[in-house]
């Protein structure tokens, strides 16, 4: 029983039992619809633009007015109501505020997206591939990942691998204890490490064809007389029809058990398969009407399916090494791996076990003479999640960006990711919804400079990265940190720590990318409280970078600040606003159909968005319960962020779980829920009671978007089943291990003595509490 008690502990990213195949089958209210939205934003129209900008006004018209008409009013009209009124009213003021600000900056940020994607021209294939020809610039991958099914992390680095780009390495970065006991870890974590491995030997066939076809090609070009265009259009016409059904074959024999492995087949494989049979078509039109690209097009095309295949693949595991940070969390597994770019390292043996020291400059990729590891430095780096999927010309057309005129001071680019379509739970698909809400609102936050980088996937500039670095010394060692690993969320703060040094960010203003999303609750928590906590942590590292931005001449403009204010703290304040709401009876003289006016924009607004997505226009009360559900676990958040304010401890990073089974939900955010529903009754019957119809109208609202939000995204049956698992959990006591005492350094024969350990630490007793000394000398039998 204590061994299935353990595996149920969601901080430790446990299962519900026999929950497995009930949980994801397909709900009642789940997503019918797979098919992913268009690559490119439709162009919105004028009238969608003008409306916009009714809805900014109207917002802040409606507050203006309710702070003349129903504040200033009331406190004018009775000077004596006494104190208590006075706060009530200040209070609901301050609550009034931020909410309708938050609602201001979205519509802000959603008019910055609307002008973007009507502005936005995609760049012809053509222009790529001519801009990549003969390129020399290189990109890495890095995939950091940590106790991730196979078969995920398999999708992602064939999403990766197969990437349209002239110079490209994928690396796994496995973060798994390398030595794990448990044979069925064991057994999952020695499937992922053959990965890199099988992908490899699954290339080597289509590179070494396509290799081939394109080196004839340039022989004929260079050495023959004149050649004949229509033959030579017939051949490079076969190399693609090989391509194609090369890609179109592995497509057949891949197994689709979910939404995601769908999107991998039509849209990863399928969808490069389809570009390819494009170029086809073209070129047989071409051979029908006796024409034929120039030879340096005919060259471009035969490179770009060497772009396809040619790709190198690694894994690396940093806990392999003493010398490397192993701080359980994803930025420093990142800067582990980003601190050995561009140097040779031979690996030695020691006490500890092994360390590397650097050897010099990096040559090729791999294990040189002598067993030392080589790790080339490459111009860029793209780090992508282990849940993530990217489509077929993600680096290409991000790297173009970054190299275009005027953008040589951008030192990250993305395309914020999207939800995956059809997913089979009601949780997931709300979730999926609020994912999508998120990239409008990021591509809007570049429209006004105020761009965030979301760690899902990015292309970084390795140069900014050097110039953010910090470095220390760990037990004699070097520890460089690009990506700062003092919160839990390490992108958002690296984004300010760029705009330090006078990098930015810019969000490309298209759909090339997608990633998981919880699907059930006991996973949302974990990643939705991690979200909640950081931001305010962040706040004076912008204040220091509006500073710097003032002495450079280069002053950060007030829209910037108040949205990257709004994207760091509103979780913060919409919370407690929302807390105070629910439980505080403020006087009903305070409400006004005014406040109901202020917030009503932002809720068409974020329908007409949720429509735009694919989703419904309803879904904007199912958020709102989401929301409401949720407020225990972003209250959470917010509290670990002050607690990490006052101590200075770090937060442990705790991995959204991404499991085929369900995974429970801690007790507390399970009942936290229920309770919201019962004081929400209590307060309609009080206000019922009072006559306070307003109050009465909005907690009843609030009962019935919770209990329904209950049902739909948690269940009651599962709510049964983790509140059980909690209790049980709070009860059962590990039993303690004996306390193992060190080493003795100085045993009684020879032969025991660790006489490595003893070269390379010294005399370690000096680091141990002297308390007791001749109780353990008697008991280790050291002189």
């Amino acid at each position: 029983m204590s061994d299935q008690i353990v595996l149920l502990r969601p901080d430790e990213q446990g299962t519900a039992e026999g929950q497995s195949s009930k949980a994801r089958k397909r709900q009642w209210g789940a997503e019918k619809r797979s098919e992913p939205l268009s690559i490119v934003h439709p162009a919105p129209s004028r009238r969608k633009i003008v409306l916009g900008r009714i809805a900014v006004l109207t917002t802040v018209l409606a507050w203006v007015g309710y702070v003349v008409t129903t504040v200033l009013k009331q406190l004018v009209d009775n000077p004596g109501a006494g104190f208590r009124f006075g706060a009530e009213s200040l209070s609901y003021l301050v609550v009034v505020s931020f909410l309708t600000f938050s609602a201001l900056m979205y519509l802000t940020a959603r008019q910055g997206a609307l002008t973007r994607f009507r502005a936005h021209r995609r760049v012809p294939r053509g222009e790529l591939d001519r801009h990549f020809f003969d390129y020399s610039e290189g990109i890495t991958v890095l995939i950091p990942s940590y106790a991730e099914e196979p078969e995920v992390v398999r999708g992602t680095m064939w999403s990766a691998v197969l990437q349209e780009f002239p110079d490209l390495s994928v690396v796994l970065l496995l973060d798994d204890p390398p030595f794990p006991e448990d044979p069925d870890v064991l057994r999952r974590l020695e499937a992922t490490r053959a990965l890199a491995g099988q992908i490899a030997d699954t290339l080597k066939e289509p590179a070494a064809r396509v290799n081939a076809a394109y080196a004839r090609y340039r022989r004929r070009r260079d050495q023959g007389p004149e050649l004949d265009a229509g033959t030579e259009v017939e051949r490079l016409i076969a190399e693609y029809e090989y391509a194609a059904e090369w890609l179109e074959a592995m497509a057949e024999t891949e197994s689709v058990e979910d939404h995601v492995d769908e999107f991998f087949v039509d849209l990863v494989l399928m969808g490069l398969a389809r570009e390819l049979r494009l170029v086809i078509l073209a070129l047989t039109a071409a051979n029908a009407q006796q024409a034929s690209p120039g030879p340096e097009r005919i060259a471009e095309l035969y490179a770009r399916l060497t772009w396809i295949f040619n790709a190198r693949v690694s894994t690396f595991e940093r806990k392999r090494f003493a010398s490397l940070s192993h701080e359980a969390n994803k930025a420093m597994n990142l800067n582990a791996y980003l601190s050995l770019m561009g140097g040779t390292w031979h690996p030695e043996q020691t006490a500890d076990g092994t360390v590397l020291r650097p050897a010099g400059v990096s040559g090729p990729a791999g294990v040189s003479d002598g067993g030392a590891l080589s790790i080339p430095d490459t111009t860029y780096v793209l780090t992508l999640d282990a849940d993530s999927l990217l489509l077929r010309d993600y680096c290409l057309r991000l790297v173009q960006l970054l190299e275009s005129p005027g953008n040589e001071q951008v030192a990250v680019t993305q395309t914020p990711y999207s939800s995956f379509r059809g997913a089979p739970t009601r949780i997931e698909r709300i979730a999926g919804a609020t994912t999508d809400i998120q990239h409008i609102q990021h591509q809007g936050l570049t429209q006004y400079g105020a761009t965030f980088w979301v760690g899902a996937n990015a292309v970084i500039r390795k140069r900014a990265l050097e110039d953010i670095v910090e470095i220390s010394t760990m037990g004699g060692f070097e520890v460089r940190t690009y990506i700062q690993d003092r919160t839990v969320i390490e992108d958002t703060e690296s984004s300010v720590d760029l705009g330090k040094h006078g990098w930015t960010l810019v969000n490309y203003p298209e759909r090339l990318s997608y990633s998981a999303t919880p699907p059930d609750f006991g996973s949302l928590v974990v990643q939705r409280r991690r979200w909640a906590n950081g931001g305010l942590l962040i706040l004076p590292k912008l204040w220091e970078q509006i500073r710097n931005r003032r002495g450079q001449a280069r002053p950060v403009l007030f829209r910037e600040i108040l949205l990257r204010v709004n994207y760091m703290a509103s979780i913060t304040w919409a919370s407690f606003g929302l807390l105070f709401l629910l439980a505080y009876p403020y006087d009903s003289r305070l409400l006004s159909p005014l406040v109901f006016l202020a917030a009503l924009p932002y809720f068409l607004a974020m329908g007409s968005d949720l429509r735009d997505c694919g989703h419904r226009f309803s879904d904007i009360f199912r958020i709102y319960g989401f929301n409401l559900v949720l407020l225990p676990v972003n209250l959470a958040g917010v509290l670990k962020s002050l607690q990490q304010a006052l101590t200075g401890d770090k937060i442990p990073f705790v991995r959204t779980p991404k499991v085929k089974d369900r995974t429970a939900a801690p007790a507390l955010y399970v009942l936290a829920p229920y309770l919201i529903v019962a004081f929400s009754l209590l307060t309609v019957w009080r206000n019922w009671e009072l006559g306070n119809w307003g109050n009465a109208a909005f907690a009843a609202f609030n009962a019935v978007m919770a209990a329904g939000a209950i049902r739909a995204y948690i269940g009651l049956a599962n709510s049964g089943v983790d509140m059980y698992l909690g209790v049980l959990n709070w009860l059962y006591v590990a039993p303690k291990k004996p306390k193992a005492l060190p080493p003795a350094i100085i045993p009684k024969t020879p032969e025991q003595v660790d006489w490595e350990s003893l070269l390379y630490h010294g005399d370690r007793r000096l680091n141990r509490d002297l308390r007791g000394k001749n109780d353990r000398r008697k008991r280790a039998g050291s002189v």
